[in-house]
């Protein structure tokens, strides 16, 4: 029978693997207690990294539907990264720190259920965040839709250009009759 501090600890962890829209497992050995707190602090207010057990967090992320972790994620001491927000700003943040701080290794994690590798994550922070995305989709659109607009108002003056054409060669071959 499971304890009962444990298994509201797994129920715990299973709530925040369900809420979050991805989880990031990163090894903290050798950061200090200042640091730990630092990266928290840079990872924004979508993103809460807590330090956790190995096995109750597979246990968790079993049960919220995650089998998309590979047990080699849970070697060492593990800390994860839950993000409620924008995955890539938190991505960013964790890419940051870890460059400043050697000891902070990424190992994994998941995003809305599809497991991602240390590289994918990477790859993840290299992106632009969602709201500059947004904006450069919708300045290509309007963009779009200028060409459309100038297309659609140069047909009817091609159209009167030629019909003008037209009616002045009919009266210039009316006239030479």
């Amino acid at each position: 029978m499971a304890r009962p501090d444990k298994a509201a600890a797994v129920a715990e962890l299973a709530e925040q693997f369900r809420s979050s829209n991805a989880a990031v497992l990163t090894e903290y050995r050798g950061l200090t207690v200042a640091q730990l707190k630092e990266l928290r602090r840079s990872l924004g207010e979508n993103t809460q990294y807590a330090v956790v057990k190995n096995t109750l967090t597979k246990i968790a992320a079993r049960e919220a539907g995650i089998d998309s972790l590979e047990d080699q994620l849970f070697a060492g001491p593990t800390a994860v990264a839950f993000v409620t927000g924008d995955p890539v700003e938190s991505a960013k943040g964790l890419r940051d720190f870890a460059k400043d701080n050697p000891n902070l290794i990424i190992k994994g994690g998941v995003l809305e259920g599809k497991a991602l590798s240390a590289d994918d994550i990477k790859k993840l922070a290299d992106l632009e965040s969602r709201e500059v995305l947004l904006s450069k989709l919708a300045g290509a659109m309007k963009g779009k839709q200028s060409q459309t607009a100038a297309l659609f108002q140069a047909l009817p003056s091609k159209f009167v250009r030629t019909a003008e054409a037209l009616r002045a060669k009919q009266a210039e071959q009316g006239g030479a009759e």
